[in-house]
C-alpha cells in the first residue's frame, strides 16, 4: 500500500514559514490542553444535570485514559501515513466529539463522548509535537518552544477560570461549544501551513493490532490502579490487585509481542537506544514533579496558609509562570549550546531543591518563601521539559519520530497520574497515622479536609492536628524531591550528543 505523506523538507523552511506552522500547532495544543482543565469546575453542574453524582470523576478521568492509550498508536500511524493528514482528521474528530459532549443527555453518553474526545485530543497532542520535528532541526526547536510552553501555561491558567465563568453565566455545555471556532481556526491555519511541506510516496507499514491492544490494556489498567488505589478501593482490595495483575500481564505480553513482530508498535530499536530510554524515564519523573506540585500547592495554600479556593489559584500562578518562562529559556539555551545534558542536570537539581525547601516551609505566615520556592520548582520543571523532547527527537531516525515523541508523551501522562495519586496518598496516609498515634478514632480523606481550622478529631488539640497535616505535606513534597533526584541521576548518566542543525535523518543506530 502506498501512502502520500508529508515528509521533512529537503531544505530548511524559513523562519516565517515555521512560525505559520507553529501558530497552527499552538491552536491544536490549546484545544487538547484546554479540554483537560476547562472541564474541572463544570463537573458538579454536569453531574447535577445528568443525574450522575456517583460517577462524576469519570467525566475527567476517561478523557485521560483514552488519550494516554491512543497517543503512541497515533504516533506510529503518523510515521506511516503522515502527520498533516492525521492532524487534520484529529481536529475534525475532536471538534465533532465536543459537539456530542455538549448535546449529551445523560451521564453514560457524556462518559462515552468524553472517551472518544480523548482519542481526538491524543491525536492533536501527538501530531503537534511530531510536526515540530518535521519543520525544524533539533537545535532550532528550542527557538519555537515559547509556542508550546506558552500554550500550556495559558490552558493551565485560563482553563479553570473560563470553565467556571461559562458554567456560572451560561451553561456547562458552552465549554464544549467553544471548541467549534477554535477547531475551525486550527483546521484552516494548520492545513494551510503544513501544505507548504513537500510530499513523497512512502510505503505504509501494517498496523500492529496485537501490540496496540496489549498497550491499551496495560496503560488503562495501570492508570486505573493509580486513580482508584487508596480512593475508590483500598490498595489491597481484590479490584486493585486484579487490575495490577492485568497491567503486569499486559506489559509482559507487549514486551514479548514487540520483540517478535516486524511491524512492532514500539520497535525494539527504540529501547536499544540508551538516549531514548533515558528520555522516557526523565519524562516520567519530571511529570511526577509537575503534577505532584500542581496538586499539592493549592492544597498547601488552603490547608496550611488558610487561603480560600480563589486565592490559592492566584497563588499558584507564579509557579505556572515560572514553568512557562523557563520552558522558553530552556529551548533557547539548548539551541545556543547545542547540547542538553547539563541543562537537564541543572534543572533537575533546581527542582529537587525547590521541592525540598517547600517540604520544610511551614512557618512563613506571609507566604513569601513559599512563593519563591514554588517559582524555583516550576522553573526547574519547565527548564527540563523542552530538553527532554529535543534530546529524544535528536536521537531517533525520521521513521521513528512519531512513535518516539508519542512515547515521551505517554510516559509523561503516566508519570503525572502517578504523581497526583502518590502525593494525595502520602498527605492523607501520614496525617491519619499521626492522628491515630494521638488517639484520634476517625480517618480523614482529602474530601473531608477543608482547612486546618475545620479539623476536629475528638480531644486532639488543634495545634497538633495542624502539625500532623503539615507532616503529611512535608513527606509528600519530599517524595516529589526524590523523583527529581532520580531524574538528575538519569540525566547525569545520559550521553550528550550534539543537537543536529538540520532536519536530515539521524544516523542509523545509537
Amino acid at each position: 500500500m502506498i501512502a502520500t505523506v508529508s515528509s521533512p523538507p529537503s531544505e530548511a523552511l524559513s523562519h516565517r514559514q515555521v512560525v505559520r506552522v507553529m501558530l497552527g500547532i499552538a491552536l491544536c495544543i490549546l484545544l487538547s490542553a484546554l479540554d483537560q482543565t476547562i472541564v474541572v469546575p463544570a463537573v458538579p453542574a454536569m453531574a447535577r444535570d445528568l443525574k450522575g453524582f456517583g460517577q462524576l470523576s469519570w467525566i475527567v478521568s476517561v478523557y485521560l485514559l483514552t488519550s494516554a492509550a491512543a497517543t503512541p498508536i497515533l504516533g506510529k500511524l503518523s510515521d506511516s501515513y503522515g502527520r498533516r493528514n492525521l492532524l487534520l482528521i484529529s481536529i475534525v474528530f475532536f471538534t465533532l466529539c465536543s459537539l456530542l459532549c455538549a448535546a449529551a443527555g445523560n451521564l453514560m453518553e457524556m462518559v462515552l463522548f468524553r472517551a472518544l474526545q480523548g482519542i481526538g485530543g491524543a491525536g492533536l497532542l501527538a501530531m503537534s509535537h511530531a510536526v515540530i520535528a518535521d519543520v525544524a532541526s533539533p537545535r532550532e526547536r528550542g527557538r519555537y518552544q515559547l509556542y508550546l510552553s506558552g500554550t500550556w501555561g495559558v490552558a493551565s491558567i485560563v482553563g479553570p477560570l473560563t470553565g467556571g465563568f461559562l458554567t456560572d453565566h451560561l451553561s456547562w455545555r458552552a465549554i464544549f461549544w467553544i471548541n467549534l471556532p477554535l477547531g475551525a481556526a486550527a483546521f484552516a491555519l494548520t492545513g494551510w501551513a503544513l501544505a507548504q511541506l513537500p510530499r513523497q510516496a512512502r510505503h505504509a507499514s501494517p498496523i500492529d493490532y496485537p501490540g496496540a491492544a496489549l498497550l491499551t490494556l496495560a496503560v488503562v489498567t495501570t492508570l486505573l490502579v493509580l486513580s482508584w488505589g487508596g480512593n475508590e478501593f483500598a490498595w489491597n482490595s481484590p479490584m486493585i490487585l486484579a487490575l495490577g495483575a492485568a497491567a503486569a500481564i499486559a506489559a509482559f505480553g507487549l514486551t514479548v509481542c514487540e520483540r517478535v513482530r516486524a511491524d512492532a508498535l514500539f520497535p525494539p530499536r527504540l529501547f536499544a537506544n540508551s538516549i531514548t530510554v533515558s528520555g522516557f524515564a526523565l519524562s516520567f519523573f519530571n511529570a511526577i514533579c509537575m503534577m505532584g506540585a500542581t496538586f499539592l500547592l493549592p492544597l498547601f495554600f488552603q490547608f496550611i496558609r488558610g487561603a480560600d479556593a480563589a486565592a490559592s489559584g492566584t497563588l499558584l500562578m507564579p509557579f505556572l509562570l515560572a514553568f512557562v518562562v523557563l520552558s522558553y529559556a530552556g529551548g533557547k539555551l539548548a539551541r545556543r549550546l547545542g547540547r542538553t545534558k547539563w541543562l537537564m542536570v541543572t534543572a533537575s537539581a533546581a527542582t529537587a531543591l525547590g521541592l525540598a525547601l517547600l517540604a520544610e516551609d511551614r512557618n512563613d505566615v506571609a507566604g513569601l518563601s513559599t512563593m519563591l520556592y514554588a517559582v524555583l520548582t516550576g522553573g526547574g520543571i519547565g527548564l527540563i521539559q523542552p530538553c527532554i523532547t529535543m534530546t529524544v527527537q535528536n536521537a531517533v531516525q525520521t521513521r521513528d519520530l512519531g512513535i518516539a515523541t508519542s512515547g515521551t508523551l505517554l510516559f509523561r501522562m503516566i508519570g503525572g497520574a502517578f504523581g497526583a495519586t502518590m502525593v494525595g496518598a502520602v498527605v492523607i496516609g501520614v496525617f491519619n497515622a499521626r492522628m491515630a498515634a494521638l488517639g484520634a478514632t476517625t480517618r480523614a480523606t482529602l474530601g473531608t479536609i477543608r482547612a486546618a481550622g475545620d479539623l476536629t478529631h475528638g480531644d486532639v488539640p488543634r495545634p497538633l492536628v495542624e502539625a500532623a497535616l503539615g507532616q503529611g505535606f512535608h513527606w509528600a513534597f519530599l517524595g516529589c524531591a526524590a523523583a527529581a533526584l532520580m531524574g538528575m541521576a538519569i540525566a547525569l548518566a545520559t550521553r550528550d550528543p550534539v543537537l543536529r542543525a538540520s532536519t536530515a535523518p539521524a544516523p542509523a543506530g545509537e
